[in-house]
């Protein structure tokens, strides 16, 4: 599973920031596989939503994900404000799901 998280508001282009996630079960933690600002934020955000994959917007976290070094585990520090955001994704996942089965 892969999350991407971007910069939100009014700011230009050249100014978004993006981190994306891969977390995947039996993995200690998720892991930074992408990360970055402006035209490349804007890549990775095109990515995930090809993809298929949810865009959270959260600049806090954002942030301090960017402090995480490429193909790192996340630090203890943000195991609960990953999971929240995961959680969501796993919420929005099981609503498609819901939607799509006859009933």
């Amino acid at each position: 599973m892969h999350e991407a998280f971007s910069m939100p508001g009014p700011k230009p282009a050249d100014m978004r920031t993006a981190v994306a996630l891969r977390y995947s079960q039996g993995d200690a933690s998720p892991r930074v596989v992408a990360r970055g600002r402006g035209e490349t934020a804007a890549e990775i955000m095109r990515r995930a939503r090809e993809a298929g994959l949810y865009v959270h917007e959260s600049p806090a976290l954002v942030a301090l994900l960017m402090r995480v070094d490429l193909d790192r585990h996340i630090p203890p520090a943000l195991y609960h404000a990953v999971a929240e955001v995961l959680v969501w994704a796993w919420k929005l996942d099981r609503e498609a799901a819901q939607q799509r089965s006859p009933k």
